[in-house]
């Protein structure tokens, strides 16, 4: 059996009644359409710019068209840049997969007409709903490749996804942490991207191979927890990481008092006021003032927290060796506390 071409359904419709026809998705996106004569603002607007007026828009859930069984007269709308309108819900199955309009200004549609109107709406809920099937299921097959790339490098599901994205076959995938639009949707709120040849920061650095694209998304989401432990980052990419690098590959064997026993001797504290201020006075290379300013404390206060602070870890954070391994403790200590 052939398929339909539904672009000369609604071609045929529009002729027989000589109007303007237009079959839109759920989302109001035009999917096909034939224009006869004039058109309102509304309707040059849905199909130049894809784009749908709120107050247009607003007509659907006013009339309630969504559920509506048969052709609905929708009168002018001045104020939406509306002429008067036919519309009829394209339906499948009970389920509503767009709507069918048509422009009718002077009112020369008939009781007559309005079978050809439904006889549309329900050729374009089949290829609609077949579409849709057929979407689905790429989606599915897709996120099933993307699970077995996440879980291993996988040379057969890299070529797979090649082949059912229409990609090249070198393509490269950047993994960005949260979610961006435009992407395939990964787990723990992040999305991959298929690297064009203009650099793009990502949070996982520069682009890898689709087959290592485990790999991206490890490394965007040990970068995403590193910035949420304080690494200031420019752009929040695993390129721009530095000395944080150490802290992300740290072996799980590693532990807080290996690299600097008196992060745990602050960690134990009851308050964080001192964690906290041995930080930022570390990150400012001991820079008293500019740390005072970080804290928003008086000089006075901060006297007496780095005192208490040598206290517990014989160490004076102001001069002397050893406190960049006090730092770097500080910093797998947040880390790791941001992960659990």
């Amino acid at each position: 059996m052939e398929p339909l071409d539904m672009q000369a359904a609604v071609d045929g419709l529009a002729s027989a009644i000589d109007l303007s026809v237009l079959i839109e998705d759920l989302d109001q996106h035009p999917v096909w359409w034939s224009t006869r004569g004039a058109v309102d603002g509304t309707r040059m607007r849905t199909i130049l710019d894809r784009h749908v007026e709120p107050a247009a828009a607003a007509v659907v859930q006013q009339l309630r068209l969504a559920q509506a069984t048969k052709p609905v007269h929708v009168p002018a709308i001045p104020e939406a840049d509306m002429w008067a309108r036919w519309c009829m819900p394209v339906r499948f199955e009970r389920r509503a997969l767009g709507y069918l309009w048509v422009l009718d200004p002077d009112g020369t549609i008939t009781e007559d007409d309005l079978p050809a109107i439904v006889e549309c709406a329900d050729l374009a809920a089949d290829v609609m709903a077949k579409t849709r099937r057929s979407a689905d299921q790429r989606h599915q097959q897709r996120d099933e490749l993307i699970h077995r790339l996440l879980h291993a490098p996988d040379q057969d599901a890299a070529r797979e996804l090649v082949s059912l994205e229409n990609l090249p076959s070198d393509a490269c995938v950047q993994v960005e942490a949260p979610a961006s639009s435009g992407g395939w949707p990964l787990p723990g709120a992040m999305s991959a991207h298929v690297a064009s040849s203009r650099a793009r920061a990502a949070t996982s650095g520069a682009p890898v191979p689709l087959v290592e694209l485990g790999e991206a998304a490890r490394r965007a989401a040990a970068t995403r927890q590193a910035a949420a432990a304080g690494a200031h980052l420019d752009p929040v990419s695993w390129d721009a990481l530095g000395a944080w690098r150490f802290i992300v590959e740290a072996p799980d064997s590693l532990t807080v008092a290996q690299v600097h026993p008196g992060a745990e001797a602050l960690a134990a504290q009851p308050r964080d006021d001192l964690m906290t201020t041995a930080r930022v006075v570390l990150d400012h290379g001991g820079e008293v003032t500019a740390a005072a300013d970080v804290l928003h404390v008086h000089r006075t206060t901060l006297y007496y927290r780095l005192n208490r602070i040598t206290e517990l870890t014989g160490m004076d954070l102001r001069s002397g060796s050893g406190r960049t391994s006090l730092q770097l403790a500080l910093w797998l200590a947040s880390y790791r506390a941001v992960g659990q």
